[in-house]
Parts: structure tokens; C-alpha cells; sequence
């Protein structure tokens, strides 16, 4: 889930131990003078660390030759792998300009196409940025694809293939026990110095693999996986952030797409006047008036129904409810009730419960919500995800401008959605992150084939004006919509959606621009 938000602007919102500098941060955030720039600018607040070579799983030594000429001849070794599926690792440069230096292992997840004749290879990411396109693959909705081979890859940086590492799950608990939408100079401090401690322990255990996990690079990966399997054409469904790979594969391979499905589209444009908290406000709305519908245990109307929920949040920010070991805190109940809007209309009982429960004392179902979104098991470790999130969404960005700037942001987005605007708090992580944004791409897609572009006109985290202003700016883009709630319409949501995905993979059969679908 991406986080967006900021408290207040000026000189005087800087606060007492985090000095306005232009020094090197040290290494150390709590002795640090973290740099804080009156001045907003392009990554202004990024620090400049030492130069570091830690050790990362799955970073070797490059294959020698000064072109790709040698990882495009790597053959491609498909192991059972459970689940009558099989799996491969294969290489890819850690830096496309340097090819020969150093190399990242890239992994992968296929099931074998069992019906004839075969369409080639359906290759499926699940977005993020940092989910696992392996995990998706061993469970892709299949059914009227069976002529595919289904490929999920782990992108690097994520999963198997040489994962982002920071630090511990011990630590990775106390930053998500912060206050993330400070109300006082205290815990904006707190959150400012754990954003930057995070940032710095990804450096030091991750060192240079951070400057080479952009989306583009992800891209040429692609491009270089499709070759390896052998398919002349790329045939790809993406979700969420997975249609960012697949907008800029459009883009940067153009001539190589095939039959591409974009579905949950993020924002492109990067001037876009709608963000993600105000499809986490429609999608809780929407919830609650069918909530006060059925005169559920939240409230009669839909207000009662928002004020039973953000009342719970308030409460929380003054004191965390016990669970156990751990606390309930209100930064952790946000992020467990945004969890169970992704599901949708199924979702929106569990949602009911959980709320009543933690209003009786019992946190406990709302912090396994929270635990699910941030990629924590039950023993308290946290997936590759956690972590590749902001490592990759930081590197992609160069709409960063500093901390006073995501003060500002944080004050429009809580006017343009004030309930998630508000909670999701400021958004630092980017203003702290240790490496420089990636070169900025526009992308329009001139040369590619027509793509299907989905959007869901009640999805939380990709709101759908996005997926219009996406297929409006691909060039060749078709709109699908999908009138229904929850993240990601194609799989068993809508058989109007799944019948056009299908015939559109299948057959090449490209719907009206614009249909829609329940």
C-alpha cells in the first residue's frame, strides 16, 4: 500500500533534534543532523551515505562480454518445483549500461500450458511494487487460458530474486509502531528519524542493488525473459503496479508487445489531481452505506458507520490497545482496515467484525489485517516486499522534494480525502531514501499494440480516474470498466471482465473503447 501524506510547512514546523543543515547525515539517525532544506527541490532531503559492499544474496559476478549477447544465450533449466509448476533462475545485468560487471539473479514460476495449440508464454505480475509474480503464478485464474504457459518472475529486488535487505523484524516493528500521521513535534520527529534509520539500514545491508531495481530496469528484464522462453512477442497481465511495468514495457519495446492486460491502473501522469486516499475514502464510503443498509453493529447511516470507524482510530492515537506482546496502535488499525478494503463487497463483513471487536477490546483481528498488508507472518519475520516497496517506489519517483514539501502534500491530500489523507500521514520515506531517483520516462506506448487497460469504478488503491487517464494517455489504449468494489477486477469478479480478457488473450479480439461491465 502506498502511503502518501505531511503535516505542516515553514521553518517552524522544524523541530528540536533534527538540525537544518546542508551536512552529510552521520550514520548514526539519533546523533545525526539529519539535513531538512528550507527550500523545497527534487530530492532535496536525500541523504548521502558512505560507500558500502555488503554481501547480497543473488548478486554475482557479471557474465563476461561487454553486450547482452551472453545472458540472451543463458538457456533456461525448468526444475519441479510443487504444484505441477517449475521453476528457473537465470541472470540479468545488475546495470544494463555496464552488462559484464556484476549480474542479479532473477527467478521464476511457470505452468505448462496443457491444452493445444500453444499461444506461447502469458507472463502475470501482481504489483506492489515487490509482490511475488511467483506466488501469483502458482495461483492465476487459468480457465479459458490453458493454451498459455503462465510465468510469474520475482522483479529484482523482490522475493527470489536478490530481495532488497534492511534490517531486523524487531526493528521493522518499532517503525510500524510509529505515529505515521504525527500531531505533535515529538512524533513528527520520532517518524522523521525512523524513516531515515530505515532508509540507511537498507543501504548499508543492500548497497548499490538499490540504484538498479527501477521499473525500467524490471522492464529490460522482461524484454530479456521473453526472449529467453522464446517468444517473439511479449503476452503479459499486470495488476496495480504491475500495469506500470507493463505501460513501460509498451513504452521502451514498443514493437515486441502482444497482447497486454492492464488491470487496476496506477497513475502514469505524474500530474495527476487524484491520489490514492481518495479511493481508500470512496471505497470506505461506499462500505459504510452498506453497512448502515443492513443496520450492521456500526451504525444506522453511513456517518454513524464512518464516525464508529474513525472514532476507533482517534481513540487509538490516545492509547494503543494490548494485544498480547504487542499494541494495536492507530497507524497499525489504519493500515488493517485499508487491508480489508482491497477485498471488496467480500471482504466488507470481515471488515464489520473486526471493527466491533476491537471497539470490545479485542485488537487482535484488525493488527492480523495490518500484519497481512505489511507482509508480516505469524512468527514476526517480514517478506521481501516490506521492503522492496519503498525501495522501488522511491527510486521511481522525481516528484520528491523534500520533507517541507511532504508537509504541504499532506496538508492538500487531507482536503482532498479526509479520512485516509489524514491517517496515511506524510510521506517521508522518499524525502529520507539514500539513492537518487531514476531518469523520469514518459510514456505513451506509440509503437505498441492495443492495450487493455481495467479499472474498477470502487477500487481503493488504484482509484479509477486512473485507469482513464492511463488508457487516454497510452496511445493505443482500451478502457474496461469494471462497475463493481475492491483491487484488481479480472479472476472471477465479473464474467463480463473475465470473458473479454479472455478472448482478448485468446483470439487477439480487442473490445469498444469504453465498454463497461458489473
Amino acid at each position: 500500500m502506498r502511503v502518501h501524506s505531511g503535516v505542516r510547512s515553514g521553518l517552524a514546523a522544524i523541530v528540536a533534534g533534527l538540525t537544518l543543515a546542508a551536512c552529510v547525515p552521520a550514520a548514526n539517525p539519533d546523533a545525526a543532523q539529519i539535513r531538512i532544506s528550507s527550500v523545497p527541490g527534487p530530492a532535496v532531503d536525500r541523504p548521502v551515505l558512505p560507500p558500502v559492499e555488503p554481501a547480497v544474496e543473488g548478486l554475482v559476478p557479471g557474465l563476461e562480454g561487454d553486450d547482452l549477447g551472453v545472458y540472451l544465450a543463458q538457456k533456461v533449466s525448468w526444475d519441479n518445483c510443487g504444484g505441477g509448476t517449475e521453476c528457473a533462475d537465470v541472470l540479468a545485468p545488475l546495470d544494463y549500461a555496464n552488462p559484464g560487471r556484476r549480474a542479479v539473479t532473477l527467478s521464476m514460476r511457470r505452468v505448462p500450458a496443457t491444452r493445444e495449440p500453444r499461444l506461447g508464454t502469458l507472463f502475470v505480475n501482481p504489483g506492489g511494487p515487490g509482490a511475488s509474480g511467483k506466488e501469483l503464478a502458482a495461483r492465476f485464474e487459468r480457465i479459458g487460458l490453458e493454451q498459455y504457459d503462465i510465468v510469474g518472475w520475482d522483479p529484482r529486488g523482490t522475493g527470489d530474486s536478490t530481495p532488497v535487505v534492511c534490517y531486523g523484524p524487531a526493528e521493522t516493528d518499532a517503525l510500524n509502531n510509529l505515529d505515521s500521521s504525527p500531531d505533535d513535534a515529538a512524533e513528527r520527529a520520532a517518524l522523521i528519524r525512523g524513516y531515515y534509520a530505515f532508509g540507511a539500514s537498507c543501504w548499508e545491508h543492500s548497497g548499490e542493488l538499490l540504484e538498479h531495481i527501477s521499473t525500467t530496469e524490471t522492464v529490460r528484464d522482461l524484454d530479456l525473459l521473453r526472449q529467453l522462453v522464446g517468444d517473439a512477442k511479449l503476452h503479459y497481465l499486470g495488476y496495480s503496479y504491475g500495469t506500470q511495468i507493463g505501460a513501460t514495457y509498451a513504452e521502451l519495446f514498443g514493437p515486441n508487445t502482444g497482447r497486454l492486460v492492464l488491470d487496476a491502473a496506477v497513475d502514469i501522469t505524474d500530474d495527476s489531481e487524484v491520489i490514492q486516499a481518495m479511493g481508500f475514502d470512496l471505497a470506505l464510503g461506499n462500505y459504510a452505506q452498506w453497512c448502515a443498509q443492513r443496520s450492521c453493529a456500526l451504525g444506522d447511516t453511513k456517518q454513524d458507520v464512518l464516525d464508529a470507524v474513525t472514532g476507533l482510530l482517534d481513540r487509538l492515537d490516545r492509547g494503543a490497545l494490548p494485544v498480547g506482546q504487542r499494541a494495536l496502535t492507530q497507524s497499525l488499525a489504519v493500515t488493517g482496515v485499508a487491508a480489508m478494503l482491497y477485498g471488496g463487497t467480500q471482504a466488507w463483513p470481515t471488515l464489520t467484525a473486526m471493527v466491533a471487536a476491537a471497539d470490545n477490546g479485542s485488537g487482535q483481528p484488525l493488527l492480523a489485517a495490518a500484519d497481512s498488508l505489511n507482509d508480516r507472518n505469524g512468527k514476526g519475520a517480514y517478506g521481501t516486499m516490506f521492503y522492496a516497496f519503498p525501495a522501488i517506489g522511491c527510486l521511481d519517483t522525481d516528484q520528491d522534494k523534500g520533507i517541507l514539501d511532504a508537509d504541504a502534500t499532506w496538508a492538500k491530500d487531507q482536503r482532498k480525502a479526509p479520512i485516509f489523507g489524514r491517517y496515511f500521514g506524510p510521506d517521508y520515506h522518499c524525502a529520507l531514501w539514500p539513492v537518487r531517483p531514476a531518469a523520469p520516462l514518459t510514456i505513451r506506448g506509440a509503437a505498441a499494440a492495443p492495450l487493455l487497460v481495467i479499472g474498477g469504478t470502487g477500487d481503493n488503491a488504484t482509484p479509477y480516474q486512473q485507469a482513464v487517464d492511463m488508457a487516454e494517455q497510452l496511445e493505443s489504449g482500451v478502457l474496461v470498466t469494471y462497475e463493481g468494489e475492491g483491487h484488481g477486477s479480472y479472476g472471477g469478479k465479473s464474467s463480463c471482465v473475465d470473458e473479454i480478457v479472455i478472448d482478448y488473450l485468446v483470439e487477439g479480439a480487442v473490445p469498444a473503447d469504453g465498454v463497461r461491465c458489473r
